[in-house]
């Protein structure tokens, strides 16, 4: 290949009529691309070269930004064809040469129902202030989730909204609301310092693309306490496992201080999982922890191990068990029980309810 950008554009044509969700360049390797969750490799197209991931590396991140990828070997960025597509991306070194993976970013940001979310996500939306946050390995939809909810709140009433990412995924029209759209590096330096200049700029909600160290958090928790509602998303598998890795990422002379304040400022924490439909496509099972008094406590005496017990006996608080959705999506046909048991935190306890 020698014209990397007409290539590119090429690659990208082929996932738009695919209707993939992703696309890998691998040097010598074909270009694969990931369609209703199964990768495919594009066997009718050349094998790619050093030369050609390297080539199509510097056409999606650009001239100066493709400096600093040299010499740090990752970085994530955007790209969009306008009108056509947007994706989502990161660019890597393997075996000494460039490796990608762009994921479709689609233009059409969904509602809670389209997504077959529980209709509770959106009271949360409502709150004036508080720290919401959806959890979940990489690849589960917890930005979708975000962006449904961003997307709500822009509908129904006149906030001023800061999103912080790195980088911007989904694009907001404004509605009702003001939403500023802020990148990491092109807009900002860091996530702690578009977090913290936030405090001046009369927001009201604040959505943080991923909380990535303990001055992220304890700004965030922060900001969760002095009248902001705060959404953001953490890679973590559930809820009392999310509660643990924000108070193990502080010293241990200020745990004690984030108990308190995570036990005052927390709404609620939505862990989702995108399971494999047996018609086709994905559907979410998800598990949701409400913060009540008898969770505020636990939290502040650092009995999170009980956490998983009050999510299993909270369900007239409108708590949901993760094996209880899985076990309700099993009976409606949606899913299959291998499917079930594979994305269970508990398969003996989902075995029960089977």
């Amino acid at each position: 290949m020698q014209n990397h950008k007409k290539e590119l554009d090429n690659f990208i044509s082929i996932v738009v009529k695919e209707g993939a969700s992703d696309i890998h360049f691998t040097a010598e390797r074909y270009a694969t691309i990931r369609v209703m969750g199964n990768l495919i490799p594009l066997v009718n197209t050349p094998i790619l070269s050093r030369e050609d991931t390297l080539g199509i590396a510097e056409v999606l991140i650009g001239e100066e930004n493709f400096k600093k990828f040299l010499e740090k070997k990752e970085a994530d960025f955007s790209y969009e064809v306008p009108d056509v597509v947007r994706f989502r991306g990161n660019a890597f070194f393997q075996k000494g040469a460039a490796g990608i993976a762009l994921r479709v970013i689609p233009s059409n940001i969904k509602t809670i129902t389209e997504l077959n979310l529980p209709p509770i996500i959106e009271s949360f939306t409502r709150k004036k202030q508080g720290f919401f946050l959806v959890v979940g390995p990489v690849g589960q939809g917890k930005s979708t989730t975000l962006a449904s909810m961003v997307q709500l709140i822009n509908h129904e009433r006149a906030e001023h909204i800061v999103t912080i990412e790195d980088p911007i995924e989904y694009l907001f029209k404004e509605d009702r609301s003001i939403i500023d759209q802020r990148e990491v590096r092109l807009d900002t330096d860091d996530f702690r310092t578009a977090l913290t200049a936030a405090f001046r700029q009369d927001v009201d909600v604040i959505m943080i693309g991923e909380m990535r160290d303990p001055e992220t958090i304890s700004t965030a928790v922060t900001a969760a306490e002095t009248g902001h509602l705060v959404l953001s998303t953490l890679h973590t598998n559930n809820a009392s496992q999310t509660i643990d890795r924000i108070i193990d990422s502080f010293p241990a002379s200020q745990q004690s201080q984030i108990r308190i304040q995570l036990a005052g400022s927390l709404i609620a924490i939505f862990s989702q999982r995108l399971v494999p439909r047996i018609s086709g496509g994905q559907v979410p099972a998800y598990e949701l922890l409400i913060n009540n008094n008898a969770v505020g406590s636990l939290i502040r005496e650092g009995r999170t191990h009980e956490i998983n017990v009050i999510i299993e006996t909270g369900l007239r608080d409108g708590m949901i068990d993760m094996n209880r959705s899985l076990a309700d999506l099993v009976r409606r046909g949606e899913i299959t029980p291998d499917n079930a048991y594979l994305h269970s935190f508990n398969p003996k306890g989902l075995e029960k309810l089977l």
